[in-house]
């Protein structure tokens, strides 16, 4: 059995899909892009102040949940360009510092984001 997870602090999904699900012991997060939950729009600025308002959505997510970051056991980032990956990686070891990890370049992501996370967490 699957609880839908749903916070006002996180963007409402743009899609057929949930913010998270959590089953039995295991909370799994929707990709987030840097929408604002207030505008559902990209925050203005580049990938600095889009992971910034990602990472920021998916604290709201893993809160609503009831854990923090630090239950967080893997994590699914990717990028609209490789070349955005250090300032990425800085303000990314700002929130998480040890689940293992997968990083992609690709072609393009919804709302022409320039970073989209998921993740997976231990309830």
């Amino acid at each position: 059995m699957s609880k839908t997870i749903f916070t006002p602090a996180a963007p409402a999904p743009i899609g057929p899909y949930t913010q998270a699900q959590a089953v039995g012991n295991t909370l799994y997060c929707s990709g987030q892009i840097g929408l604002d939950p207030a505008t559902g729009e990209l925050v203005a600025g580049g990938i600095v102040e889009q992971t910034q308002q990602v990472l920021k959505n998916l604290q709201a997510v893993l809160e609503a949940a009831g854990v923090g970051p630090e239950a967080v056991v893997k994590t699914t980032c990717l990028l609209a360009d490789i070349a955005d990956f250090p300032a990425f990686n800085d303000l990314y070891a700002t929130v998480f510092s040890t689940p293992a990890r997968s990083t992609f370049a690709v072609k393009s992501l919804p709302k022409a984001a320039l970073v989209e996370v998921e993740v997976i967490a231990a309830l």
